[in-house]
């Protein structure tokens, strides 16, 4: 559906289901350089049994108008913005990558409206070396191959989707790349994980259990740049669930219905 954020024209993905402001809602936050389209295995779970999912486009990627977020507090307070726009008291919010910081700072910003945070693929700080940020603005072809590897620990997820994620990815970040003829999301995305320093308060201060779903595998976001942040948490009192995946950095692509079983055991 699409709806009137912050004066611009904001696109989610509800898995073919109404928004109803009666049942309980995820709004579900994608990566750099990705869209709604890498939860759609999660939301269209989720939209069949009884939840309104909001799987956006940020500002200034794939569908959504508006001016791409600088930084994890400007794409927070767009979250925050998308809520007052449908209606939503409260919401869950869940998070891959960057979008893991953005649903963090969202959920301290939004208090007690943030029912569950879940963080997939996290990591905090989330430091992207100058050589992959100077690609993303010089040679963002390259700059995708290298992701793309690095974010895989396989090229098919057996016994899953079928589909090719390596390939796939690297299709979804040139579309991405694309809707955007004003301002390189690749880099600006990755400058704005770099930069981001709020993560132990915001998760301080939020008020909601948190769920960390990680990557064995995981070379972005290994499982030991997110100690920190579960350390941070359990110190500030939060209830934390941590679930280890045995894949890469692109868990809801290459563990779908595994990622899906931790979702679905935090939030129902």
């Amino acid at each position: 559906m699409y709806c009137n954020v912050l004066g611009a024209r904001t696109y989610c993905y509800t898995g073919g289901k109404a928004f109803d402001p009666a049942r309980p809602t995820a709004v579900m936050v994608h990566g750099v350089l990705n869209d709604h389209s890498v939860w759609l295995w999660q939301s269209r779970w989720l939209a069949h049994h009884g939840w309104n999912v909001l799987a956006v486009d940020l500002p200034g990627h794939g569908r959504s108008a508006g001016d791409a977020p600088a930084s994890v507090e400007q794409a927070a307070d767009f979250v925050a913005a998308l809520l007052d726009a449908v209606g939503a008291p409260r919401a869950a919010l869940v998070g891959h990558s960057w979008g893991s910081l953005i649903a963090l700072e969202a959920a301290a910003q939004l208090g007690e409206r943030s029912t569950h945070l879940a963080l997939v693929g996290t990591a905090f700080p989330m430091k992207v070396s100058p050589a992959l940020i100077d690609a993303a603005l010089n040679q963002p072809e390259q700059a995708l191959k290298m992701v793309n590897t690095f974010s895989r620990s396989t090229l098919a997820p057996p016994g899953g989707t079928g589909v090719w994620v390596y390939g796939a990815g690297m299709a979804l970040g040139r579309r991405v790349l694309r809707s955007n003829a004003q301002v390189n999301v690749f880099h600006r995305g990755f400058v704005a994980c770099d930069q981001y320093a709020n993560g132990e308060a915001a998760i301080a201060a939020i008020t909601c259990p948190v769920l960390f779903v990680l990557g064995s595998k995981d070379v972005m976001t290994p499982p030991r740049a997110a100690q920190g942040l579960i350390g941070a948490a359990r110190q500030a009192g939060k209830k934390v669930r941590i679930t280890q995946l045995d894949v890469g950095h692109n868990q809801m692509s290459e563990a779908p219905d595994a990622t899906l079983q931790a979702l679905r055991d935090f939030l129902v």
